[in-house]
């Protein structure tokens, strides 16, 4: 079994890499593998740093802070949950982050999000979580009936998902054209305009909440067996069960903060993740950091390559694998 993880971690950490590399590979501006080394190692061009250092790099490493707060934020849901289909994007966490977002960038003029003034840019995860807050906090009220049903807390996601993107669609039709569709394409996902701000903006979010969901990962395990098994081994669960949702939704708000709004990529990640090592948390959650990170660099590769110079946001692109692998779940529950 140690061979046999040992094994897949390094194989994803190699994947990851050729991945890195891909996302820094690839663009209108191309650089082979070796200038790109050389670059690295500060022996590149002028044209090849800038391109390196100020807009490949710092979007890469935001696309790899972004795959790990939402795998692990898909870790913790789908175990404080008991639902193989809980995920941030689908239960509207994300929508209500991106909701707050949204206003905060259209009240400040308009201005898509990457050139706004640095106190609103320090402003927007503190909105980002207040709006995933509010929003899991009328899901799990809505679906608490003497404990939480899975299938019911699902279902009230899912309709408090579509009824906040509805109110945001609603709201894009009083803005301008360009408004529209700069927020529209953040709305569905996008790296775009990522910069080192981002990254250092959610970096100590990360650290800190997922190290402490490290920390408490145990905890995690036993929820997973039962509230009434995980009351008689000691936990305290609702009071657990609150701690770890409030975890998950930091962690939500933060990577809508800085990347909009990403559906099925803390489904996809903790799925594939738990197939190859296991449910044991403190394996389970990075390996799907790690896979979610290739998911979503790959992703972004793709999107803003395949019809350059038009960019398709992220999320759509990460969908296209999501949804037949949400339907897939969802017919399998059944069973």
């Amino acid at each position: 079994m140690k061979k046999r993880i040992t094994i897949t971690v390094i194989v994803t950490l190699v994947l990851l890499l050729g991945a890195f590399l891909f996302g820094l590979i690839m663009g209108s501006y191309k650089i082979s593998v070796s200038d790109i080394i050389s670059t690295l190692m500060g022996n590149g061009t002028k044209m090849q740093n800038m391109v390196v250092f100020s807009i490949r790099l710092p979007r890469i490493a935001v696309a790899v802070l972004v795959g790990i707060c939402l795998s692990t934020a898909g870790c913790i849901l789908q175990s404080v949950t008991r639902n193989e289909l809980a995920e941030s994007g689908i239960i509207g966490i994300n929508a209500g982050a991106s909701l707050a977002v949204v206003l905060l960038i259209s009240y400040g003029g308009g201005e898509y999000y990457s050139a706004i003034g640095n106190a609103t840019l320090y402003l927007m995860p503190f909105l980002a979580f207040m709006g995933a807050l509010i929003s899991a906090v009328l899901v799990y009220a809505l679906s608490y009936r003497k404990g939480v049903s899975p299938v019911r807390l699902i279902l009230v996601g899912i309709g408090m998902n579509a009824g906040i993107n509805a109110f945001i669609t609603l709201y894009h039709m009083n803005m301008d054209g360009g408004s529209y569709n700069q927020i529209l394409t953040w709305t569905n996902g996008s790296l775009w305009g990522s910069s080192w701000k981002f990254f250092y903006l959610i970096l100590p979010v990360v650290i800190v909440f997922v190290g402490l969901t490290m920390y408490r990962s145990k905890k995690l395990d036993v929820l997973d067996l039962g509230d009434e098994l995980a009351t008689g081994l000691g936990l305290k669960v609702e009071r657990e069960r609150r701690i770890f949702l409030f975890i998950a939704v930091v962690l939500s708000a933060a990577a809508t903060a800085v990347a909009g709004n990403i559906s099925f990529l803390g489904l996809l990640g903790p799925h594939i993740a738990k197939k190859l090592v296991g449910p044991v948390h403190r394996r389970q959650i990075p390996v799907a950091a790690i896979i979610s990170s290739i998911i979503i660099i790959v992703a972004d590769t793709i999107s803003k390559n395949a019809f350059s110079p038009l960019e398709i946001p992220v999320g759509i692109t990460i969908s296209i694998i999501g949804v037949p692998y949400f339907i897939y779940l969802m017919m399998k529950e059944k069973k």
